[in-house]
């Protein structure tokens, strides 16, 4: 009988880049965080508080949502300033060139996961869906 460890087989996160629907060449590049890793994010943003004599603990909504965008939105390419308005509302009249590029930073692709309800779910799925995080040695998963 094979001595195998699940322990030593599993790892943290593993990065894919998946196209974004509905906006041609727009690309993000996501991560896949263990269970272990979001209850690191979660204890991070959680503060405890005495209420009475009782313990509570408060989760910092806005802390975890910073703490969660840096860990699994890694980065994208291809979201031009004429697709901002697929995603939020914008103001673009004072904008020359719609063709530009919107960079990735981690400012930007929070503002995004704050203002797009459509971003964060696209975002949240892709990333608890470990069929998009193939490894290079896993057989293709069956749905």
């Amino acid at each position: 009988m094979n001595n195998i460890s699940l322990t030593a087989l599993m790892i943290p996160s593993k990065e894919v880049e998946v196209d974004y629907p509905g906006i041609d060449g727009f690309k993000v590049k996501l991560a896949f965080q263990s269970r272990e890793e979001l209850i690191k994010l979660r204890k991070k943003s959680t503060n405890k508080k005495w209420k009475g004599r009782e313990m509570i603990e408060e989760v910092d909504d806005q802390l975890f949502l910073s703490l969660y965008v840096k860990s699994v939105v890694r980065g994208w390419t291809g979201l031009k300033l004429k697709n901002l308005n697929r995603l939020l509302l914008v103001d673009l009249s004072d904008k020359k060139d719609l063709e530009e590029e919107v960079p990735f930073n981690e400012e930007n692709a929070l503002a995004l996961m704050k203002a797009s309800a459509e971003f964060d779910s696209f975002v949240s799925e892709t990333v608890s869906d470990l069929a998009n995080f193939p490894t290079s040695s896993s057989p293709k998963l069956e749905t």
